[in-house]
């Protein structure tokens, strides 16, 4: 298989721009989509059917004795190394985090510990609900570049106090893109018996992901960035012991009637994102999923190498931190601010044709550069010359 610009035959991405942003909100392959679509199709000749006797397993059904669900969280299943009762899907990361954070109890007196790295919809719902409950939020500033990973679990464990309930990491950051050691700070929370709640929203497709010997008591992530299912499809992932505990945010059929009931006999939604998401993985498999993550990995270390060359900066990540995307620091006069970051990435944009994701940070900009195997060097220096005139200018 050959990675780069001929991979997006695959894709119905606009060949004629540079997207450097797979990350942001993913993009299915056209293989995928047909196969979501013929799931629509599906489901119009026999809604009822479909929906009422296929997907949950609600009613008798003698022509089939697994439901659609559990027979498409079984591939999902594999492919994270979890068992399939452990597993359920949820429209995205944001509502399995949720409902890990509005279940696990909280009271006045009692703390919930992130990073200053996490997603800030993760901040906002993690202060929503110490809010709620009269909790405190507690941030461990992690430093920026770590010195290693031996250092961030350290500041992480220094945060934790007899008060904290629930820890909650990325598996990879979203704008900082390190990609954390998960393991070694759930090694450490267990040792403080503290429960670890993962976001995982970049993980699955990116990297290899096995759940299971991470050593985690939650896990929430997204499917449709990195492992190619249509939006919005992500899953949650509870260790058996928790999983009575858990409430699904929106309360409907499935009340209080198990985990998987829980999360799977709610409310109508169009559950074709779920079916279709083991055609992506497929294709991972079919593409030497392994190849896969070394190509990404290599071109994301690259194009960090690449950019600071270009534009007099420095990459400040360590390659060990490093998945399928790099942050990497733009020159001094790209500017400073979430005002600048927004006018850059639209003129890249609007003038450049060049997707990709820009934000300040700690007083200056910062690029996110994602690289999927649709991606080459060409896209990183077109990118690269981009900017270095726009600074110039």
């Amino acid at each position: 298989m050959t990675f780069g610009r001929a991979m997006l035959d695959h894709w119905l991405l606009d060949p004629a721009h540079t997207y450097l942003n797979h990350g942001t909100v993913g993009a299915p392959p056209r293989r995928v989509l047909q196969k979501q679509q013929a799931l629509r199709d599906e489901i119009e000749r026999q809604p009822s059917r479909f929906m009422l006797r296929e997907l949950q397993a609600e009613m008798p059904m003698p022509w089939r004795t697994e439901s659609r669900l559990r027979e498409a969280i079984r591939d999902v299943a594999a492919f994270v190394c979890v068992r399939p009762e452990d597993l359920v899907f949820v429209p995205n990361v944001t509502y399995g985090i949720d409902a890990v954070l509005g279940s696990v109890p909280l009271e006045r007196g009692t703390e919930v510990v992130i990073t200053d790295l996490a997603y800030g919809g993760v901040k906002i719902a993690a202060k929503a609900y110490c809010e709620r409950a009269g909790a405190t939020l507690t941030t461990a500033a992690v430093d920026f570049p770590p010195r290693d990973a031996g250092d961030l679990v350290d500041t992480i464990v220094r945060a934790i106090s007899p008060a904290t309930r629930l820890v909650v990491v990325d598996h990879v950051t979203a704008q900082s893109a390190l990609v954390l050691p998960v393991a070694a700070i759930a090694a450490e929370c267990r040792r403080r018996g503290v429960p670890v709640l993962v976001d995982g929203a970049h993980a699955p497709g990116s990297r290899p992901v096995d759940i299971t010997a991470l050593g985690v008591d939650f896990y929430a992530a997204n499917l449709h960035k990195w492992a190619h299912a249509p939006r919005g499809c992500g899953i949650l992932w509870a260790a058996p012991e928790h999983q009575a505990l858990l409430r699904a945010p929106v309360v409907s059929w499935g009340h209080q009637r198990g985990f998987l009931c829980e999360f799977e006999h709610v409310a109508t939604v169009d559950p074709t994102s779920f079916l279709a998401a083991p055609e992506g993985i497929a294709l991972l498999r079919e593409w030497d999923f392994d190849a896969c993550v070394r190509y990404m990995h290599d071109l994301a270390w690259r194009a960090g190498e690449m950019l600071t060359d270009r534009w007099g900066t420095r990459v400040e990540t360590p390659r060990d931190m490093v998945g399928a995307m790099i942050t990497v620091p733009l020159p001094p006069g790209a500017g400073a601010t979430d005002e600048d970051a927004a006018a850059l990435r639209l003129a890249l944009l609007v003038e450049d044709r060049i997707e990709v994701q820009l934000h300040a940070w700690r007083g200056r900009l910062w690029a996110r550069v994602s690289t999927q195997i649709y991606n080459d060097e060409a896209d990183i220096a077109r990118f690269g010359d981009a900017v270095a005139r726009r600074a110039r200018e």
